[in-house]
């Protein structure tokens, strides 16, 4: 791989006034190439094509840098929750299990946000830009739980909190582990859909939701 700035700068097309997005696709590629942790901020700023001191402009060192990429890649993640649940409809177990599969779909399309929103090492305290952008992803899938909560008895009712967390674990291990879209997804040998889907019949009949509300719910 040549890193002369020159073919870099033709290649991503960087111009002045867009040295933030150079820099957040230079990021990606990395992270794509070598992991969140496997890059400085000077080499961002030679694979974006610009001099070491360009991206103090907009960041005030690498792990600024990476917040900037996880916040965007949580809010794109908070977008594709959104719209798969879409305030449940047709009815709650299918919207759920289309909440799933986003989920995954999500790990698999975006190998480079995923890595850089879950395992960058940022302390989210110091960024709460990336933190509020967390909160609002999971809080689709909360109010998801809530709503599926509400069609039990009152009596038989979980907590929406633990279930979501619990779903939340399922979903995430199966996308970090056999779903995602790099090098670090293991071969299994069934889909990963497949996979959360016998994992969350389990884990909805558990909890007292019969065939109707489980027999589709996917988290």
């Amino acid at each position: 791989m040549s890193w002369n700035r020159d073919d870099h700068r033709r290649r991503r097309g960087y111009h002045h006034g867009n040295l933030r997005e150079a820099l957040i696709q230079a990021a990606l590629e990395l992270i794509s190439n070598k992991g969140p942790a496997g890059f400085t901020f000077a080499e961002a700023a030679r694979y974006a094509g610009v001099s070491p001191a360009a991206p103090y402009r907009h960041y005030r060192d690498r792990d600024a840098l990476m917040a900037d990429v996880a916040r965007r890649g949580f809010e794109q993640f908070a977008a594709a929750l959104t719209k798969a649940w879409d305030e449940g409809r047709p009815t709650p177990s299918a919207a759920f299990e289309r909440l799933g599969r986003a989920y995954l779909d999500f790990a698999r399309r975006e190998p480079a946000y995923f890595s850089a929103m879950f395992e960058s090492g940022l302390d989210l305290k110091s960024f709460p830009a990336v933190q509020e952008a967390a909160d609002s992803a999971f809080a689709v899938l909360r109010g998801a739980c809530e709503v599926l909560v509400s069609t039990l008895p009152p009596a038989r009712r979980p907590p929406a909190l633990m279930m979501a967390l619990h779903v939340w674990s399922l979903a995430h291990g199966i996308a970090s582990l056999f779903g995602r879209g790099d090098a670090a997804r293991r071969p299994i040998p069934m889909t990963p859909e497949e996979l959360l889907e016998a994992a969350m019949l389990v884990y909805m009949q558990g909890l007292g939701f019969g065939p109707a509300e489980s027999g589709s719910a996917q988290g």
